[in-house]
């Protein structure tokens, strides 16, 4: 038994960020190596119950082995690797070890390594997104609703550059990440789904099994067809990395859109804007030595993640070349895969629980609104006096706006004042100087967009009340 005290762990995912034991036991199902040799184990026993269906051992043996592979311990294969200096080798001898001298000659009958390792993978991630990772998107998928529907009528400013624009709202800001992230989860989906396996042996031209399948490819399927897995079209000794790298892509893909959402909101909750906050729990700190201090270590946290996540795409890329039918180049890189979708499952309970709490001081997103709520009229000016035949309306305004600037006096007061402008506003009608009184009108179809949003989303995503 290997026992090691938590904190002595190198990495920080084991002993900082997966403390929380509900959360750690939902990974280490999937991710761990004990769930990575327990899924190779699978793959073997999936193979003998195959070879049983095909009359080439009895189902006494094929039944023999799949205890065996339920029994199987990933210590006994690590102390077996000592010997092997090979893992799967180690594998199928602890295996054999366990089953009838009349079963041992079918453990790996026909495969090589990757046959195993490669569809394993496939699968243990096929799974994982099925039962964990879109479960948890859902979830935060459905916050983010929530609060756009919620927030679908509260005037914001919006912001491009960094600088005031014009109005929108609050739920319209969220229910672009709703769209975004809905989007995302589609393509996760997918991609989760193509992940294939393969049972071809050696180079992939099913040379070994071929000497007992008049049809391998038919044989390799029916292995695959177990566990509801397709094979790959063409396989060397190893899968086409094309559908890893797209399943990973995906999920890459989908961190980004939530550094993003977490990168707004940090800089929402910035002293000077202050429109969000997260939730503070009473004994909080957030400084060492300024008592006042309450940072927005959540969405920073997932961004953080992001950035040490993120990059390993690159290494993913890297991954898809392979000399000739394989080379060992990215036998120790692949094992880090389950630290992207680690640090992408972290950062999605993390936001999970800063979204349940989420609070919006609608007092501050009015009192920013008014900082420009006399120039954002200049757009719709502009575009009235253009529709009305002013020849070059956007300068007209701009000079206008300058002389606010200089005045003090109000873009809608200038406006009445300018004789030259006198022909084309006359043409405003009622409603159209209503926005101009009051601007926080000015959110074009906000509140309705948000809600079609969102309910597309649900129906795409077959997300319930």
């Amino acid at each position: 038994m290997y026992m090691r005290n938590v904190f002595k762990n190198i990495s920080p995912l084991d002993h900082r960020y997966s403390l929380r034991e509900e959360e750690f036991e939902k990974y280490t199902k999937y991710f761990s190596e004990e769930a990575r040799v327990k899924y190779h184990a699978k793959i073997e026993a999936t193979l003998v119950k195959t070879l049983a269906d095909y009359d080439i051992c009895s189902e006494k043996v094929a039944e023999e082995v799949e205890k065996a592979a339920e029994k199987i311990s990933v210590e006994d294969v690590y102390e077996e690797e000592k010997k092997t200096r090979h893992d799967i080798r180690a594998l199928v001898n602890c295996l054999q070890r366990r089953v009838s001298e009349e079963a041992r000659p079918y453990i790996h009958f026909t495969t090589t390594s990757y046959d195993i390792v490669d569809t394993a993978t496939a699968l243990r991630y096929k799974e994982a997104t099925e039962e964990l990772i879109i479960p948890l998107l859902i979830k935060l998928e459905k916050l983010l609703m929530n609060i756009a529907i919620r927030e679908k009528d509260t005037v914001q400013i919006g912001r491009t550059h960094g600088q005031h624009a014009i109005p929108l709202t609050f739920g319209f800001t969220i229910a672009g990440y709703v769209s975004r992230l809905g989007g995302r989860i589609e393509k996760v989906q997918d991609a989760a789904r193509e992940l294939r396996g393969k049972i071809s042996g050696a180079v992939g031209a099913y040379n070994a099994s071929h000497l007992f399948f008049s049809k391998p490819e038919e044989f390799e399927a029916s292995v695959l067809e177990k566990i509801n897995l397709k094979p790959s079209p063409h396989s060397t000794q190893i899968v086409e990395a094309e559908y890893m790298t797209d399943y990973l892509h995906a999920l890459v893909s989908l961190f980004s859109v939530l550094a993003n959402l977490s990168d707004d909101m940090r800089h929402l909750q910035r002293t000077e804007i202050s429109e969000v906050g997260e939730y503070f729990a009473k004994d909080q700190v957030g400084s060492s030595t300024m008592p006042h201090k309450r940072n927005p270590i959540n969405y920073e946290n997932v961004k953080s993640m992001w950035k040490k996540f993120m990059p390993g795409m690159m290494t993913i890329y890297m991954d898809q070349i392979s000399e000739h039918q394989r080379d060992l180049s990215n036998s120790a890189s692949a094992r880090f895969i389950p630290e992207i979708i680690i640090g992408l499952l972290l950062s999605v309970n993390r936001l999970i629980r800063v979204s349940e709490k989420m609070m919006v001081d609608r007092e501050n997103l009015k009192k920013n609104f008014e900082q420009s709520k006399d120039m954002i009229i200049a757009e719709p000016l502009y575009i009235l006096l253009a529709s009305y035949g002013h020849p070059d309306a956007h300068e007209a305004v701009r000079k206008l706006t300058l002389d606010s600037e200089k005045t003090g006096m109000s873009l809608e007061k200038l406006i009445k004042k300018d004789d030259k402008l006198k022909v084309y506003r006359d043409k405003f009608t009622d409603r159209q100087w209503d926005i101009i009184r009051a601007p926080e009108n000015y959110i074009g179809i906000a509140p309705e967009k948000t809600v079609k949003l969102v309910n597309y989303w649900k129906e795409k995503l077959n997300i319930e009340e």
